[in-house]
């Protein structure tokens, strides 16, 4: 009686153990794609995120509204007149830029610089015109609060001079004729809106510049 003998022989391997080994191939492939795409959207957003943010900070959301400051040399203002005069108040106006976002006015700084010094200053919500503000806002064309946005306009107020006459600028002097000054308005977010005038050899009562 002969003995039985193993024979190794692969031709039981089906179509239906071949087609599940392709599945799983394609799953596995699957999963991986899917982990691939879920990481470069992740890394998409947050570059989107970064440049969003870079644009802010690099953009300035104000704007001078028209083209002029206007200087205002009255008496009233604690300024005079003439090719020796000096300029008591200043005032301009802004809005938003194209594209811009809302900037609180509360929060937001404002410099102004001369050839004898440079002062920056930040808001006083607790000061009003003619109580020692040194500068204050007032709107124009809005829904009256705080904030510039689409579409507003309001106007920027430096008083140069306090209700006793006192200088509240002593680090800029007094501007006079043919002084070249900078301003700068500076949001809580983006790039200052800086303003630079050289003013003209005389004043009137309202020289705009």
């Amino acid at each position: 009686m002969r003995g039985w003998r193993i024979v190794k022989d692969e031709r039981g391997f089906t179509g239906l153990e071949a087609a599940i080994v392709l599945v799983a191939f394609v799953v596995v492939a699957a999963v991986f794609s899917y982990v691939m795409l879920g990481a470069g959207f992740f890394t998409t957003q947050k570059s989107k995120q970064v440049v969003d943010t870079g644009v802010k900070q690099a953009s300035s959301s104000l704007t001078l509204d028209g083209q002029y400051i206007y200087l205002n040399c009255t008496s009233d203002a604690k300024g005079t007149t003439g090719s020796n005069g000096k300029v008591g108040e200043i005032y301009f106006y802004i809005t938003q830029t194209a594209g811009g976002v809302s900037v609180d006015l509360n929060k937001t700084s404002l410099a102004i610089a001369s050839a004898e010094g440079y002062k920056q200053i930040f808001y006083n919500e607790s000061a009003t015109a003619g109580t020692n503000a040194s500068w204050y806002y007032e709107c124009v064309k809005g829904d009256n609060d705080n904030t510039v946005e689409v579409n507003e306009k309001y106007k920027i107020v430096i008083d140069l001079y306090d209700s006793t006459g006192s200088s509240l600028w002593d680090t800029i002097g007094d501007l006079q004729p043919n002084d070249e000054i900078t301003i700068e308005v500076k949001p809580p977010v983006g790039a200052p809106l800086t303003i630079t005038k050289q003013l003209p050899p005389s004043f009137t009562n309202l020289t705009y510049v």
